[in-house]
């Protein structure tokens, strides 16, 4: 006999003996609930269009290389109801398909955002689960701009709640952990679903929630797109649809016996992370845009290398030696590696051949085996620097050892595009150009990137389908 939504009610209220819930729990329920309608301050609503467009961009671009084009090629086969479009393609399938790829598109590079003192990447998860339930549900640019803050707040909340940069050291993968968390918040907010159904929803994204660092050893980065951006935007939509089908669960999957936090107990575990401060610190503000689509730890790396190349007019041929020092924790993820967005002798090389990076050089694989790159990437090394690491932050100094002796030196402390030195809005739509223009030609790029720009102003984000297609 066929189940009724009455029922399905009837199911989710407390019974004879049921553990109360949390106020931790009841708080975090209610502020998921009612984000959907609470508009945001101004300079919060401002640089959540940043990352919105950034992480678009990263998507779109993201569509021509293999990540997304096998995570295109897997949806497309999967068929299903149109809800949502695939940003990059012409597809149009589930919220829940549309949210997978999407996720594997906008982490197929290493072009998306990052929320450093979390330790995950928040955009490649939220914004295709946003999105993809946005067009599921008919909603506005206003409301996606809440759900994306919101992703971003709780994402980077779960991450704290479980010790952050500790849960990554012990094997785990924060940038799954979080994620999914920040998708399922969005997801939630997008769907209109009440605090009781968050509650629920909370505790599907609990029992999905999952993942371990070896990503760190995909040498393809397939892997590493689903893991951090298709896994956790596709559960998030499916945990906030299940839900607003009629789906019940556990009342408060974060307290009571065998909750969340006793499955992953550490002495760094702090469940009152959750709801510290929200609504008051919004953690888009701290999270960092890429100034170059290149992997983090070569950021400040490339901002030292233009300056000295910009200030002092250097070129290739007067490098006898160079030395780059950056944090030592990091320098093994960048050091001599295979692929060129995520090699940093290979890029520092570029930019003193070129006078920067773009993101064509940038994954230019041919180009690795120039002589002259060769030559060139040979004279430069590689520091790990344990003082740089105790100074905190993401930082770099280069320095160059010149023909007649000279010797030029640039510290980068604060890199471009972080929240403590963040990018303009005319600086993000330089970086999403150079992305979308390639794939989609100027002219159209130009009317997304000014689309969203005014997406507080979109009645319907389906309207958007014919700007965001390949």
């Amino acid at each position: 006999m066929a189940t009724t939504h009455a029922q399905h009610a009837s199911r989710s209220r407390p019974v004879a003996g049921a553990s109360p819930i949390s106020p931790l729990t009841r708080e975090l329920a209610q502020y998921i609930a009612q984000a959907r309608r609470a508009a945001l301050p101004a300079p919060v609503a401002e640089k959540t269009r940043h990352h919105l467009l950034d992480t678009l961009a990263a998507m779109i671009s993201g569509a021509r290389l293999a990540p997304g084009e096998i995570a295109a090629s897997y949806v497309k086969r999967l068929g299903g109801t149109r809800e949502a479009c695939v940003p990059g393609t012409r597809l149009i399938t589930t919220a829940f398909n549309a949210a997978l790829a999407g996720g594997m598109l906008a982490h197929a590079d290493e072009t998306d955002d990052s929320h450093q003192p979390s330790f995950h990447h928040p955009g490649c998860a939220v914004v295709p689960a946003a999105l993809a339930m946005g067009e599921r549900e008919g909603a506005s640019g206003r409301t996606l701009l809440r759900a994306i803050a919101l992703g971003y707040d709780i994402g980077a909340r779960a991450s704290f709640a479980l010790g952050a940069i500790r849960f990554h050291l012990a094997g785990h993968s924060t940038h799954s952990f979080g994620a999914h968390f920040g998708a399922t918040a969005a997801a939630c907010a997008m769907a209109g679903l009440d605090a009781t159904q968050v509650r629920h929803a909370l505790s599907y994204a609990a029992q999905q929630a999952s993942g371990v660092s070896c990503w760190m050893r995909d040498p393809d980065h397939i892997e590493k797109a689903f893991d951090f951006g298709g896994m956790p935007a596709s559960r998030g939509v499916a945990s906030a649809t299940m839900v607003a089908h009629g789906f019940t669960g556990v009342p408060d999957v974060f307290a009571g016996e065998r909750n969340f936090f006793v499955a992953f107990s550490s002495p760094h575990v702090r469940p009152e992370a959750l709801v510290h401060e929200l609504g008051r610190t919004f953690e888009i503000m701290n999270s960092n845009i890429k100034k170059w689509s290149v992997g983090s730890p070569i950021q400040a790396a490339l901002d030292s290398t233009e300056a000295l190349v910009r200030e002092h007019g250097v070129r290739a041929a007067d490098v006898v030696r160079a030395t780059v020092e950056i944090q030592d924790h990091e320098a093994a993820v960048v050091d001599n590696r295979d692929m060129p967005d995520i090699c940093l002798q290979h890029l520092v090389a570029l930019v003193l051949l070129d006078g920067t990076v773009t993101f064509a050089s940038a994954h230019d694989v041919a180009r690795m085996k120039d002589r002259k790159v060769l030559a060139l990437r040979r004279r430069i090394e590689l520091q790990p620097s344990a003082t740089l690491t105790a100074a905190g932050g993401r930082q770099a100094i280069v320095t160059l050892h010149l023909n007649g002796g000279r010797t030029l030196r640039h510290h980068t402390e604060v890199v471009k595009g972080t929240w403590q030195n963040p990018m303009t809005r005319a600086e993000v739509a330089a970086k999403a150009l150079d992305l979308l223009a390639p794939i989609q030609g100027r002219a159209r790029a130009q009317r997304l990137i000014d689309s969203i720009w005014s997406i507080d102003k979109v009645a319907d984000l389906r309207s958007l389908r014919p700007l965001l297609r390949a």
